[in-house]
């Protein structure tokens, strides 16, 4: 099979598509034909050899966590799916021709694969981000980064949830934040007080690490109310870092429900093949996404 693979970490350009051997399904696994993968920004901090915890790596190393696809290998002590069923989930190397997935859930009706591969992590995120600020129905939640995969899964489960939310983001996604029930906004000089204007902030997040952690501290007036996932400095400020999944089976059975319900869509910005993940990356890092990044298979 077909696999993206680095063995240094490096830039994009470290990122190699080479015949590999098969992975197989262990207990409580399932092996996927993929489909899809989702691009993930985590995908790439660890390619750079960032300190993740959560992630450890040996090298040579695979890349990719998310991927929708047919299952054709059901590993033991595993029931309720069997080959030839539509999953998606989240596992390790899943930018290849088949992964193995340790979490996984029956894709809802009408989602194509490259829909689906989008959403295991951005969801998984979206729920803990949501519960660790402590944010409740009736309350306002500003989210700095809005119209990535992330964004956009905490605008729709928190407005579904009661919450209001404003968001920030460049001037081209101002109707997309708004699409999607949001208060927006832009970046750049006087955001603050274009912020101030739209309402109270109860709870803030920082999503695209573009260093606005005092501001948002500022905002909401208490570094608790904080919470990053993408500037590993906030702690030096008082602010959270959540970086550790919980349950991604749990996520991935509220997304499910939340998908089926209409209550839940990110829209995919664009597709690459597995021969151009180093651009998928490159783009990735960029920033500016509306929705989601996906390699096709």
């Amino acid at each position: 099979m077909r696999k993206v693979s680095f063995a240094e970490f490096g830039g994009p350009d470290v990122l190699q598509l080479k015949d590999a051997e098969e992975p197989h399904a262990g207990p409580g696994q399932v092996r996927v034909a993929v489909r899809a993968a989702g691009v993930n920004p985590v995908d790439w901090r660890v390619r750079e050899g960032q300190v993740l915890g959560a992630h450890p790596i040996a090298l040579p190393a695979g890349v990719g966590l998310d991927a929708a696809g047919v299952v054709d290998e059901v590993g033991d002590g595993v029931s309720g799916v069997e080959a030839g069923d539509h999953v998606f989930g989240e596992g390790s190397s899943t930018y290849a021709e088949f992964a193995v997935l340790s979490a996984w859930a029956r894709m809802p009706e009408g989602l194509t694969f490259e829909e689906a591969a989008g959403y295991p992590s951005v969801v998984e995120t979206a729920l803990r981000v949501i519960r660790e600020v402590g944010v409740q129905s009736g309350q306002t939640l500003l989210v700095s980064g809005a119209s990535g995969g992330v964004g956009s899964a905490v605008l729709q489960i928190a407005r579904d949830r009661g919450i209001t939310v404003i968001g920030t983001a460049g001037a081209a996604n101002q109707d997309y934040l708004r699409g999607l029930g949001a208060l927006a906004t832009t970046y750049g000089e006087g955001w603050v007080e274009r912020v101030r204007q739209l309402g109270r902030v109860d709870a803030a997040l920082d999503l695209a690490g573009s260093g606005v952690i005092g501001e948002l501290v500022e905002l909401t007036g208490d570094p608790q109310k904080v919470l990053s996932i993408a500037d590993l400095a906030a702690p030096e400020l008082g602010v959270r870092f959540s970086g550790v999944a919980g349950s991604v089976p749990e996520a991935l059975a509220e997304a499910a429900v939340l998908i089926s319900r209409g209550k839940l869509h990110i829209p995919v910005e664009k597709s690459y093949t597995l021969a151009e993940a180093a651009a998928a990356h490159i783009d990735s890092q960029a920033g500016h996404t509306r929705g989601r990044r996906v390699i096709v298979v």
